[in-house]
C-alpha cells in the first residue's frame, strides 16, 4: 500500500471512518511531509503544525456524526479568505494579512469537517503563470525544483502533487488551476462560476471575472475532486452569480451518448508532439471505453482569446492598480511584467468596453451553438509541458511561441464561463506530466468530472519520486 500521504483524499477517508487511522495520526502524517518538503518546494506559506494538530484532536474527539470530509488535510489558496492564516495573495502590499472571517467556500471545508493545514503559494495578485514573488518566495515544481508548478495556484498544485496535502481550492480566471494541474501531474476542476461560491476570493470576482473566474478544487484524482465540488457547491444567496442548482449524478450510459470533439492544436499556436500525443492517447483511451469521439475544432476561439485578454489583462489592471497605488516600489516583477502589458494598450473606453462586453455575449453563444453538437471537448491544456524558471518562449514545429500564447488553450473557456477539468496523461521528454482538459457545456460540471474519472482511471496520478 502506498504511504498514506500518496493515496486519495476518498481512500483516506474510507481508512478515517474505519478507524484504521485517527485524524491526528493522518494530520502528523501530513505534518512530517510538510516539515521534510516544503522547505525545498515552497509551496506552503503559512502552516502551524500546533494548530493543525489541534483540529485534528477536536474531530477525533467530537461526539457528533461525522462529517463528509472528516478528519481530511487540505490547503487553500492565500487568496481565498482563511480565518486565522495569512491571504496576502503573495503581495509585499500585503504583508502579514490575515482574515477573520473564512471565504464561503472555507466555511464550507470546515462545515464539512475537514483540517485546514495552511494557505499556499500564489504570483502577485494572482496575474501570472508561475508561482513566485517578493513575499514568500518561488514555489518549485516538485517533479524537478528547476521547473514552475505553474500559476496562479501553483503552491496548491506543488502541496498536493508532493503529498503535502490531499486536496484543496485553488482558483481560476485564465487557467490558474488546470495549467498548474498539467505541470505537477494532478486533476483540477475549474467549475462553472457560482457553483461553488466565490464570496471571498480576493481580488473580488466582480465585473468580468464574475463570469471569467471560479473557485475550483484541485486533487490527486478525479473523484477526490468530484468529492469536493459535492461538499462545497450550492447556491450562495448573497452571491448574485451563485445559481440555485442542486448537484446532479448523470450515468456513465447518459454521457456517453453525448459525443465528444476533440482537437489537438487550434492551428494557430502549435503544441508540442508528446501534447499532441497525450490527446490522441486519451481519444483512444474514450473510444475503447465506447464514447464516440470525433474530431472537431470549433470556430471562434480567437476572437475568444482575444476578448479574454481585454477583460482579463486590461480590466484587470484597472481593479488591481488602485490596490498598489503609492507601493509601486515594492511590486514584484512578475506583476510589473503583467502591469507593462497592460500599458501596452491605451485605457479602455467606455464604447470600446461596452462593445467587448457585447461582443463576449455574442461569441459565447457562437460556440455554445457549436457544443449542441458536441456537447463535451477535448484539447489540451497548454501549448506545453512545465517549464524551467525564467523561460518564456519555445520553439515548437518551426515556429516560436511566447509565454502567453501557449496558454491560450485554458484561457478560452474562461469567457465562455464553460467548466473544464484537467487529469494527467502522459509525460514530455524531461518526465514531466502533461495533462489533458475536458470542457463542457456552463452548468454541467458533473457530465465533464465523469468524462474526466474515465481518463483518470485509465492514465491518472503518479507520485513524484521527491515525495
Amino acid at each position: 500500500m502506498n504511504p498514506v500521504t500518496q493515496q486519495s483524499a476518498c481512500e483516506l477517508l474510507e481508512l478515517l471512518r474505519a478507524n484504521k487511522i485517527s485524524a491526528l495520526e493522518l494530520a502528523d502524517e501530513y505534518i512530517r511531509q510538510i516539515e521534510r518538503l516544503n522547505p525545498q518546494i515552497n509551496a506552503l506559506v503559512d502552516f502551524d503544525a500546533e494548530q493543525v494538530r489541534a483540529q485534528a484532536r477536536a474531530i477525533d474527539q467530537s461526539t457528533s456524526p461525522k462529517r463528509p470530509l472528516a478528519g481530511l488535510p487540505v490547503t487553500v489558496k492565500a487568496s481565498i479568505s482563511t480565518a486565522g492564516h495569512l491571504c496576502e495573495i503573495g503581495s509585499l502590499v500585503n504583508r502579514g494579512n490575515a482574515p477573520t472571517k473564512d471565504a464561503t467556500v472555507v466555511a464550507r471545508l470546515r462545515h464539512a469537517g475537514a483540517t485546514i493545514l495552511g494557505t499556499t503559494n500564489c504570483p502577485e495578485y494572482l496575474m501570472a503563470y508561475v508561482t513566485e514573488n517578493l513575499l514568500h518566495g518561488r514555489t518549485n515544481n516538485p517533479w524537478n525544483l528547476d521547473y514552475t508548478p505553474g500559476g496562479s495556484s501553483g503552491g496548491e498544485s506543488a502541496a498536493i502533487a508532493a503529498g503535502m496535502s490531499a486536496g484543496g481550492l485553488g482558483s481560476d480566471s485564465g487557467g490558474s488551476v488546470r495549467v498548474p494541474a498539467h505541470f505537477t501531474g494532478i486533476c483540477s476542476l475549474k467549475p462553472t462560476p457560482g457553483r461553488i461560491p466565490g464570496e471571498g476570493h480576493m481580488p473580488s470576482c466582480i465585473g468580468p471575472f464574475s463570469f471569467l473566474g471560479a473557485i475550483g478544487p484541485m486533487a490527486r484524482t478525479i473523484d477526490d475532486v468530484t468529492l469536493l465540488f459535492n461538499a462545497l457547491s450550492g447556491q450562495d444567496a448573497g452571491d448574485p452569480v451563485s445559481p440555485p442548482i442542486t448537484l446532479r449524478t448523470p450515468s456513465l450510459d447518459e454521457i456517453k451518448r453525448l459525443p465528444v470533439g476533440y482537437f489537438e492544436d487550434d492551428g494557430l499556436t502549435p503544441v508540442t508532439p508528446e501534447t499532441r500525443k497525450a490527446v490522441q492517447d486519451t481519444v483512444q483511451a474514450l473510444r475503447k471505453q465506447g464514447f464516440d469521439v470525433r474530431p472537431f475544432r470549433p470556430n471562434g476561439l480567437e476572437q475568444a482569446r482575444k476578448l479574454w485578454e481585454l477583460f482579463f489583462v486590461r480590466c484587470g489592471a484597472m481593479f488591481e492598480e488602485p490596490l498598489v497605488r503609492g507601493h509601486e516600489d515594492k511590486l514584484s516583477p512578475v506583476f510589473r511584467d503583467f502591469l507593462g502589458r497592460a500599458h501596452a494598450f491605451p485605457p479602455l473606453t467606455a464604447d470600446e468596453l461596452l462593445n467587448a462586453w457585447a461582443e463576449s455575449d455574442i461569441i459565447r453563444h457562437k460556440l455554445l451553438a457549436q457544443m449542441q453538437e458536441f456537447p463535451l471537448l477535448l484539447c489540451p491544456v497548454s501549448a506545453v509541458p512545465a517549464f524551467r524558471h525564467g523561460e518564456r518562449n519555445w520553439m515548437i514545429e518551426g515556429q516560436q511561441v511566447e509565454y502567453l500564447d501557449a496558454m491560450r488553450y485554458s484561457q478560452w473557456f474562461n469567457l465562455l464561463a464553460a467548466p473544464a477539468a484537467v487529469v494527467p496523461v502522459g509525460r514530455s521528454p524531461e518526465g514531466l506530466p502533461i495533462g489533458v482538459q475536458i470542457i463542457g457545456r456552463p452548468f454541467e460540471d458533473e457530465a465533464v468530472s465523469k468524462v474526466a474519472s474515465v481518463v483518470d482511471r485509465e492514465f491518472g496520478y503518479v507520485p513524484p519520486p521527491i515525495s
